[in-house]
């Protein structure tokens, strides 16, 4: 067993916010098990976390297949020898009108956004609770309290991890499992220096947010001695919500 360091099972850790999830948690003495669909792009961003951390771990996993999930979460807990946090992070989504959108593009997102989120935190649980507790952190969106058109799917999903959060903190209290959720608002994932004046200028913080917003938040919450904070949503959006806008 691993005696030194914690595990940390990421999901959707191949790009974007994830992988700097992944990145963020070796340099602070964890070990990260990587878990992505897209296994080029996985082992590619596996590669870059094992300079940090030699011991870190990635499994290819459809988050859509139970079976896959109960899989990467086992393999997880007997190949790293343990499991103390679980960033459910994975996520797609589809900009098409209600009126066009069909029962499986509905079912696929839901799916990967939301079921993976309560069958990863379950298959967790179980290893958490017997090791004396861990830490749950689901990633939701400034998009389950508002919206564009044509998001309905995706928005479903997010105001449903919302919920699924607090549900699981109170399921999972007795275990000592803290769960909470973080709520991104614009998280540019691309190149930072191609962002407008107006794009920053519209947010109260006058900055777009950068996924290491997102990781430093969960290093936050996967702290234990931040295990007062559990059932809770934190929104990270520079702002935008919180912001009035007026015609003039």
């Amino acid at each position: 067993m691993n005696s030194t360091k914690s595990i940390v099972l990421i999901t959707g850790a191949a790009q974007g916010i994830g992988k700097q999830i992944a990145v963020d948690f070796a340099k602070a003495g964890w070990i990260p098990s990587l878990i992505d669909f897209d296994q080029q792009e996985l082992e590619k961003t596996l590669t870059e976390v094992r300079h940090i951390e030699p011991k870190s771990n990635s499994i290819t996993c459809d988050v859509k297949k139970p079976e896959e999930i109960i899989k990467a979460v086992s393999e997880t807990n007997d190949k790293l020898g343990g499991l103390n946090c679980v960033i459910n992070n994975a996520g797609i989504s589809i900009w098409k009108s209600p009126y066009e959108l069909s029962v499986d593009e509905w079912d696929e997102i839901i799916q990967t956004n939301l079921r993976s989120v309560f069958l990863f935190s379950r298959e967790a649980a179980r290893y958490m609770a017997i090791a004396g507790g861990g830490s749950i952190i689901n990633m939701a969106s400034t998009r389950a309290f508002m919206s564009e058109p044509h998001s309905e799917a995706y928005a479903a999903t997010k105001g449903g991890i919302v919920a699924l959060t607090h549900a699981l903190a109170s399921s999972f209290a007795e275990d000592r499992i803290t769960v909470n959720s973080i709520s991104p608002g614009w998280i540019h994932t691309g190149n930072y220096s191609e962002l407008r004046k107006i794009d920053h200028e519209q947010h109260l913080s006058k900055r777009v947010g950068k996924p290491s917003d997102i990781s430093r938040a969960c290093l936050f919450l996967a702290d234990p001695e931040n295990n007062f904070i559990t059932g809770e949503n934190m929104t990270i959006d520079g702002g935008m919500t919180r912001k009035m806008i007026y015609e003039h």
